[in-house]
């Protein structure tokens, strides 16, 4: 039960790091960034 748990987190582990290098890839982040810059400008009336 205990070796299941620790191949567990380290696939989810895994999992999540790749996740974040396609996303880095795709330029998704950038994309999120645009968004919160017009968020945060909407919320103080600027944009």
């Amino acid at each position: 039960m205990k070796n299941m748990q620790q191949f567990s987190k380290y696939i989810l582990l895994l999992l999540s790091i790749s996740f974040i290098c396609i996303g880095m890839l795709r330029s998704e982040h950038l994309m999120v960034l645009k968004k919160a810059v017009k968020i945060c400008l909407e919320c103080i009336g600027v944009g």
